[in-house]
């Protein structure tokens, strides 16, 4: 199979596999020689599983030539992050201390993507436990951005984003606890959704339950819809799960903005953005008045940063979970993350209780402000760029591991859905994306601007292949 086929849309390839004009088996074989190809230089995969994709990619054909229904994914690869369960596979969350788990049932996002007719190649790299923006742990190493390999392709969902943007995998599945679907959707010019939460069932139990999202990625917002519609629902294993209706995004993305009520933020009242970011970003969010969206900036959206309250919630729950090796085993650890996970292990009891109910004043808060909007646009990162294997960017060295991303986290606190979107590019022609965030259930208003975003954009369907690193060319 040639190269025509490595950034063609997930949209597209489905409906190739039904019409028998392309090969299940074919496109499987191409995603796995090109991860196999390319880990060297950009290190996507924590593991691949080339028997079993095989096999599931044959029975696909199978039915394909039998006449049987088809799943809206029918045929297509994706990935999964190795902070998912995949059955029979490690599940090592990035971390040495578990490097040698293994999962005894799929994740219910992976469970509802293989039923949608999708083909599983591999687990991809995450930062351990997810506690880094960034894209390397002491486990799988550093992962690399397709686009330049001396920068990141961010994290935590790191391996995720580099597939889908090197044009080995149409379609990944990333987790998102304080960003970590949309800071590499972000910094690789890929579209991510982050549901309500709860929209997206998470379990077995994440290290962070009350912030762990699942979510796809993708190399556009329409691709996105389509893999989110087949892994959203009520399942009655997380206790969090929406038992409603999931929103028609997939119609969202035809649908239009005319009427929607748009507040775009620069700095959400705290950040410290690149004024080439905040330029990029705005011009963007201008875009939706030409569709016939209301856009108003409202810059101090909160009071103040509240990263304090993440940092709380987040680490407490990963530390608590790993307690035992930071104590005994602390050299299993990155050393960055053990110092927040000591830091979050030492909180008095009190003073953790405070931030919760903080959190559940913010979420108020923020629930009001969606009473006069609709939509809230930021940058979803304050830079364009990150050199690989840096915890921490020039300029933002104050920051806290996470911190420093600004715009993501406030809104794992709060459950809201939310996107990034490509907004443009940073004149070293690095991507720059666009932060949505909806009213609580409102993930069809989210898609709908992406959609509306995307299209005001000039024609930029080579845009990946024309900027893949010459190393990761075949």
């Amino acid at each position: 199979m040639s190269a025509d086929f490595d950034f063609m849309s997930a949209t597209a390839l489905a409906r190739m596999v039904a019409t028998r004009a392309v090969s299940p088996v074919e496109l499987t074989r191409r995603a796995l020689d090109r991860a196999a190809a390319t880990q060297g230089s950009l290190n996507a995969f924590f593991l691949l599983m080339e028997n079993e994709a095989l096999d599931a990619a044959r029975e696909a054909e199978a039915a394909v030539l039998r006449g049987d229904a088809l799943g809206p994914l029918h045929g297509v690869p994706f990935s999964a992050k190795d902070l998912m369960a995949v059955k029979g596979q490690r599940y090592a969350s990035g971390s040495r201390a578990t490097a040698d788990n293994v999962a005894d049932v799929d994740a219910p996002a992976v469970e509802r993507a293989k039923a949608a007719g999708a083909i599983l190649i591999g687990k991809t790299t995450t930062s351990e436990f997810g506690c880094k923006p960034v894209g390397d742990s002491p486990l799988t190493g550093v992962t690399r951005h397709p686009w330049d390999l001396t920068k990141t392709p961010g994290g935590s969902s790191a391996g995720a984003a580099a597939s889908v943007a090197a044009g080995i995998t149409p379609l990944a599945l990333g987790t998102d606890g304080g960003g970590s679907i949309r800071i590499p959707c972000s910094l690789t010019g890929l579209a991510g959704i982050k549901g309500q939460f709860g929209r997206v069932a998470v379990w077995p139990t994440s290290a962070t339950p009350t912030l762990a999202h699942v979510g796809p990625i993708a190399r556009s917002i329409e691709d996105a819809a389509l893999m989110f519609s087949a892994i959203a629902g009520y399942d009655p294993r997380d206790p969090f799960s929406v038992a409603g209706p999931v929103p028609d995004v997939q119609g969202a993305v035809a649908r239009g903005v005319e009427g929607l009520r748009v507040a775009w933020s620069p700095t959400l009242g705290y950040a410290r953005p690149d004024p080439e970011v905040v330029a990029i970003a705005e011009a963007a969010a201008r875009r939706l008045a030409d569709e016939g969206a209301i856009v108003e900036e409202v810059d101090g959206v909160f009071e103040g940063d509240p990263g304090d309250l993440w940092m709380a919630e987040f680490y407490a729950g990963v530390g608590t979970r790993l307690r035992s090796v930071v104590e005994t085993k602390r050299e299993l650890l990155d050393p960055a993350v053990a110092v927040v996970l000591e830091a979050a292990l030492a909180q008095e009891m009190r003073g953790y209780y405070a931030t919760v109910f903080e959190r559940y004043a913010l979420r108020d808060k923020v629930r009001r402000f969606f009473e006069g909007y609709d939509l809230l646009l930021s940058p979803t990162l304050p830079k364009a760029s990150v050199p690989a294997g840096v915890d921490v960017p020039e300029g933002l060295e104050d920051r806290t591991l996470v911190s420093w991303v600004f715009y993501t986290y406030p809104f794992n606190l709060t459950g809201n859905p939310a996107a990034s979107v490509r907004a443009g590019l940073a004149a070293d022609g690095m991507p720059v994306g666009l932060q949505i965030v909806g009213r609580a259930l409102g993930e069809d208003d989210v898609v709908a601007a992406a959609a509306a975003i995307e299209r005001a954009q000039p024609d930029d369907a080579g845009l990946f292949a024309k900027r893949l690193a010459p190393e990761l060319r075949s």
